[in-house]
């Protein structure tokens, strides 16, 4: 055979291999049509409009003479309605309707389209910050509603595809993979309660609230958070699994609110040079670095130092996970906890506290907050001398729109002194917030990431 005649050979079973080798990708690849046209009618738009507050001045205006106050109030702009979209979808026929919290938290009024284009305004039955879910209700009958899938179901590298508004366009349908399970974000408040769904699945500023759907057309996922760089679309999207939202939903339904199981525990990593060090197998476990007094950690006899790595038959393989698995155990439930304590493991019977759904979240236990709104623990020598001072107290918890948030502390600020008086120890602090006066502003000074600051406060 000439070289001519073999060169063309090979190239013609080139093209045969290449035509079979794309047959066989193209016949894996899922088509979404059925699947999308099932579900579509299900999912809805929601526009909220809300008044914006004006702002607080607080201490800045009670200094302030009367002549610069009324010049003040003269200038002051009328406020606009504040608009923004999100999207949600139908869970029941009679008009329940799941979305994110952070879509609706700041709504006087919300609006719900469906694609027929028909529109409801929506109630709130009530709404949970910690796992960014609210559940609405509008006043219909006979809706098309979509049904959460089983959650051990997905996994990943399985297809998902969402469904949602994302810059007001309405109804788009974007598909990708699970990209992870499990991933903890905690907020700024500390908050980690939600084990999120990672994907790879274009979700966009109008995608919150909106569906994540397995291929049989159930719902794995409600779409929550992105992570970019740029503010779009990066292939890191993040998704609120359906085992929490089951719970969340069947609470506020009945309740309005959502209590979950809490130990009163701070815990840490365990790396493999803590592992070593404690003679644990490997890294695994949340690291106990410290027990609430009176918490229910501390009476079911979890010690500070021990390592969790079970709890009701979970294992616990990074700290993260512990939160995740107590907050959707019900209160007053007893469970088995498994310790490493001394290099040995030990079991532990604990009964689950609770963490109120109308409470602050409290980083160190369930403790009550002060006049200023805080929960405050005195800090080490350690983190005294990285901040250059004797003393201070860290703020540990904040209470919403309280004295202290009016003025601008945050969590981790250490205060050092609250009018002329500089605050030793937390029984110096406790006896001056008790004599402070209502009505009149309190100077106050703290550090923040190594910086000090001067702040005005006044208690209502």
């Amino acid at each position: 055979m000439s070289d001519k005649k073999k060169s063309k050979t090979k190239i013609l079973w080139l093209i045969v291999l290449i035509s079979i080798f794309s047959g066989r990708v193209n016949s894996t690849l899922p088509d979404f049509t059925d699947l999308v046209d099932a579900v579509a009618p299900a999912v809805v738009k929601i526009n909220t409009v809300s008044i914006q507050k004006e702002s607080n001045q607080g201490s800045m205006q009670g200094q302030m003479p009367e002549i610069f106050r009324e010049l003040l109030e003269q200038r002051r702009r009328p406020t606009r309605p504040a608009r923004t979209m999100g999207s949600g979808f139908v869970i029941s026929g009679d008009g329940y309707i799941l979305t994110n919290h952070h879509v609706v938290s700041d709504a006087d009024e919300i609006q719900v389209q469906f694609a027929d284009r028909s529109e409801y305004m929506a109630k709130v039955i009530g709404s949970d910050r910690r796992s960014d879910l609210a559940l609405l209700k509008i006043e219909a009958e006979g809706l098309p509603s979509l049904e959460f899938a089983e959650s051990e179901n997905i996994k990943v590298g399985s297809w998902v595809i969402a469904i949602g508004s994302p810059f007001g366009l309405d109804y788009s349908v974007t598909a990708g993979i699970v990209s992870a399970l499990g991933r903890s974000l905690p907020t700024e408040q500390g908050e980690n309660y939600v084990p999120f769904i990672q994907t790879d699945v274009a979700i966009n500023r109008g995608n919150s609230g909106g569906p994540l759907f397995n291929l049989n057309g159930k719902v794995v996922g409600i779409n929550s958070q992105i992570y970019s760089p740029t503010g779009g679309s990066v292939g890191l999207s993040f998704s609120i699994p359906v085992s929490i939202a089951r719970n969340v939903v069947d609470q506020l339904k009945d309740n309005g609110k959502v209590n979950r199981g809490f130990l009163g525990v701070s815990i840490t990593d365990v790396d493999k040079n803590l592992a070593e060090a404690l003679g644990l197998p490997g890294p695994m476990g949340a690291a106990v670095s410290q027990v609430t007094r009176g918490s229910a950690a501390d009476i079911g006899g979890i010690l500070d130092g021990d390592i969790i790595v079970t709890i009701d038959g979970n294992a616990i393989l990074r700290s993260g996970d512990l939160p995740h698995v107590v907050g959707l155990i019900s209160p007053g439930t007893r469970v088995d906890v498994e310790v490493y304590r001394e290099g040995r493991k030990r079991k532990l019977e604990v009964e689950v506290g609770s963490l109120d759904g109308d409470e602050d979240i409290r980083l160190a236990g369930d403790m009550p907050s002060d006049r200023l709104g805080l929960v405050v623990e005195e800090i080490e020598s350690v983190e005294a001398r990285q901040n250059r001072i004797r003393s201070g107290l860290k703020v540990i918890s904040l209470e919403t729109d309280s004295a202290a948030d009016v003025a601008g502390l945050r969590v981790n600020d250490i205060i050092v002194q609250i009018g002329y008086n500089r605050i030793s120890n937390l029984d110096e602090y406790e006896t001056i917030v008790r004599q402070l006066d209502e009505g009149t502003p309190i100077a106050l000074r703290f550090y923040r990431s190594g910086q000090a600051f001067f702040t005005t406060l006044e208690i209502d």
